[in-house]
């Protein structure tokens, strides 16, 4: 077992997405999210939650204690209840230590329960996990235009569409893409909720390594080509910290370069750190 994270850390993340739906809303007919008032497009954090632990799961196949709790098609009561079988929660013989000994069991065995938390309640009691780490919605830099597409394939699926279109065997569809946005979520990982859950340096650096790499092992027709971009990491001397994350994150500059026209590449940015109003005790780590 590593050693568990002293440290408080704050992050952002940069992430780009060109000629590609980086979220839809499956209630506005899977339309890119965006900020009604300002026009800026929006991924949640649920969605990048997601593709943390899909990387993850890639790389450790889901072998414990790297395995991945909330999975495509996985039965969550199944996997509450076995941690009620093991011999350590079935010894207990009070209800609530039994629930206390089944949630550390789950956390040990869970990566995204140790780093993110879960609900682990809706079967057999293994109480709740208030995860160390936890990211706010990516939220573009300038206002985002969502594009409609006519889209068409070349076939039909059943022999009654077939002849009901007297042989044209084409179906047209719709597709939404975003021509290009810059996105910048916020996160940030307490180490008095890590000792909690368990979450330790190996965890640590597994999850940096999944923020960098994420978007790689995630390529879909319809998220075109999205990459992390920058990682920015506020490293303080202790557990509490010692300045506010606000103020780490505005030393973040980030400019257009040229105003008069919509922005299609990363490079259309300026990033800068201002260095001189970190305060002392915080470390600033480029990670990329």
């Amino acid at each position: 077992m590593s050693e568990l994270i002293k440290n408080r850390y704050d992050f952002a993340l940069l992430f780009d997405v060109t000629d590609g739906n980086p979220n839809g809303d499956p209630d506005a007919g899977n339309l890119p999210r965006v900020d009604a008032e300002t026009g800026m497009g929006l991924v949640t954090d649920v969605c990048l939650k997601r593709k943390v632990r899909n990387y993850v799961h890639i790389v450790k196949g889901a072998e414990r204690p790297f395995d991945i709790f909330i999975k495509e098609k996985a039965i969550l009561n199944q996997l509450i209840d076995e941690s009620h079988e093991q011999e350590e929660v079935k010894s207990k013989e009070k209800n609530g230590d039994k629930t206390e000994v089944a949630r550390k069991w789950m956390c040990s065995n869970y990566f995204d329960i140790r780093t993110f938390g879960a609900v682990m309640s809706t079967g057999k009691n293994a109480g709740q996990v208030r995860g160390p780490v936890q990211m706010t919605f990516g939220r573009s830099v300038d206002p985002v235009v969502a594009l409609e597409h006519s889209i068409t394939r070349m076939a039909v699926a059943t022999e009654a569409e077939a002849e009901k279109q007297g042989g044209d065997n084409r179906t047209m569809g719709r597709k939404f893409t975003v021509p290009y946005g810059l996105y910048y979520s916020k996160g940030f990982i307490s180490a008095h909720l890590a000792a909690q859950t368990g979450f330790d340096e190996v965890d640590l650096e597994l999850f940096w390594e999944a923020l960098k790499n994420m978007f790689d092992h995630d390529h879909s027709a319809a998220r075109g080509m999205m990459s992390t971009r920058k990682l920015i990491v506020f490293k303080h001397s202790t557990a509490l910290g010692s300045a506010p994350a606000h103020k780490l994150f505005d030393a973040i500059n980030i400019q257009k370069k040229d105003q008069s026209k919509p922005s299609r590449t990363f490079d259309d940015y300026t990033i800068t750190i201002d260095k001189s109003s970190i305060p002392e005790g915080v470390e600033v780590i480029e990670m990329l």
